[in-house]
């Protein structure tokens, strides 16, 4: 769009291109001052009143300014304003030269899947737990840590996984891990030593899973899945299946919770056979229109490896995890991470097993689940008002939820949704390769922006939905 506004006096029109209104504020300021049309000194609106002529919000003008005076294109001084840089003319290209475009940012909004509220990690409670925690401390905990991860951490664990999760989790079955995909990994070295060739894997999901399960030399055939969640009533017809990978409590991507008949056909399948389910219990302590599904685990606990994490709970950056083990999994899983604990900090561990025995663990959950709740229901009231054609799939749960789209739009509004200056996945990103076509759907991660940029988020979302 272009847009005039008067700089004390002097016209001048700004045409705003680009992803998003601050990348493209920015690279109109900027081609104003290489064309002449802005000389240096010149002072600029404040940003109140530029938004105002723009029809923009403020903030978007204040950061446009701010990465310009951090670029060397504008100076900003108290009581002077904004005003354009004093310094030397840039040469003129030689003829025939090539103008390199200026690099743009990234989007200026995310509603990509996967990750919690960043700006919500309890950052005061954390550090207390982490004084208590040194300050408790033995002299051994700061030397070659044992592979099972520390004592204090599984100790808790067992009683909140069993209290929270429905968990059977003696303190020796656990094994500490850095994240979900060390643990896989590790289970990967497992079942390729127990001569298990195919793991079956749920038909949407994450490629890194599938991937990390091929390079151990395991093949991954795809599950059907449908409202109900994968069907695991098929298992039996994998002849070559000695382990499946779930997500029973909420599915990732499609939101599903496997129906009990499954749950029990998959325990069922198990025990008939002697494989194992690879439970990954990802964000199911959030569950928002009822109490949230206890875990597979519970059925089955010398079937089920349970895996839980704390990076949707609290922050991928923590690098906790933990794997609550078959019995006689354990001496193979220890042996597969090494005789010392080598990825997870003891300090970490220490802290966190504070954090959980405090009590904290629980109540900054239950504030998450308010807080995922109420952007949950924003977002459904939004596109009721505003994309009324628009479904959400999947049930009241996690950090994500899918918009069904009409047939053959989902590469479409991708891309418009790009031009807003907003980051999407489309459902076909988490499809694996053996599965058929499915449905066109969003999945999107209604946890990820900060509150300064929530509206925005879901305002340019639903300007881009069919």
């Amino acid at each position: 769009m272009t847009d005039p506004w008067a700089t004390f006096g002097a016209d001048l029109h700004l045409e705003l291109r680009g992803s998003g209104l601050r990348t493209g504020l920015m690279d109109a300021l900027r081609e104003a001052v290489r064309g002449g049309r802005l000389v240096p000194g010149t002072r600029l609106p404040s940003s109140r009143s530029l938004a105002a002529d723009l029809g923009i919000a403020r903030n978007t003008v204040a950061d446009a300014y701010a990465e310009l005076v951090a670029e060397g294109w504008l100076t900003a001084q108290q009581g002077s304003g904004t005003r354009v840089a004093r310094r030397a003319a840039p040469r003129k290209a030689a003829a025939g030269a090539v103008r390199a475009r200026p690099a743009r940012s990234g989007p200026q909004y995310s509603l990509l899947p996967g990750s919690p509220d960043l700006g919500s990690f309890p950052r005061a409670q954390w550090l207390k737990a982490a004084r208590r925690a040194l300050t408790a401390a033995p002299n051994e905990a700061f030397g070659y840590g044992d592979p099972r991860g520390r004592i204090e951490l599984r100790t808790v664990l067992a009683d909140y996984l069993a209290r929270a999760r429905g968990v059977y989790a003696d303190p020796e079955r656990i094994v500490i891990c850095s994240g979900f995909v060390h643990g896989l990994a590790l289970l990967g070295k497992i079942l390729r030593q127990r001569r298990v060739r195919e793991v079956a894997v749920e038909s949407y999901g994450l490629d890194v899973h599938w991937k990390l399960l091929t390079e151990a030399g395991i093949r991954t055939p795809a599950l059907p899945l449908d409202e109900l969640g994968s069907q695991t009533g098929e298992l039996g017809a994998l002849r070559g299946a000695g382990a499946v990978l779930l997500t029973p409590a909420h599915q990732f991507p499609m939101g599903a919770v496997l129906h009990p008949d499954r749950r029990a056909a998959a325990v069922d399948w198990a025990r008939g056979t002697g494989a194992l389910i690879l439970e990954d219990d990802y964000d199911g302590e959030f569950r928002y229109d009822r109490r949230q599904v206890g875990a597979l685990q519970g059925l089955d606990p010398d079937r089920v490896v349970y895996l839980g994490t704390a990076s949707k709970s609290l922050a991928p950056g923590l690098r906790l995890g933990w794997m609550v083990l078959p019995q006689d999994l354990v001496g193979q899983a220890l042996e597969a991470k090494g005789s010392v604990d080598r990825v997870s900090s003891a300090l970490d561990q220490l802290t966190l097993a504070e954090f959980i025995a405090s009590g904290a663990y629980d109540r900054h959950v239950r504030a998450m689940r308010l807080r995922y709740r109420t952007r949950r229901d924003q977002l459904v009231r939004a596109l009721a008002e505003r994309a009324p054609d628009i479904r959400v799939g999947g049930i009241a749960a996690g950090l994500h939820a899918v918009l069904e789209l009409p047939p053959g739009t989902e590469h479409s509004v991708i891309e418009a949704a790009a031009w807003q200056g907003l980051a999407v996945e489309g459902v076909s990103r988490f499809r694996h390769k053996d599965a058929p076509p499915g449905r066109d759907a969003l999945v999107v991660g209604y946890a990820t922006p900060p509150d300064s940029g929530w509206a925005g988020a879901l305002d340019a979302l639903c300007r881009v939905l069919p």
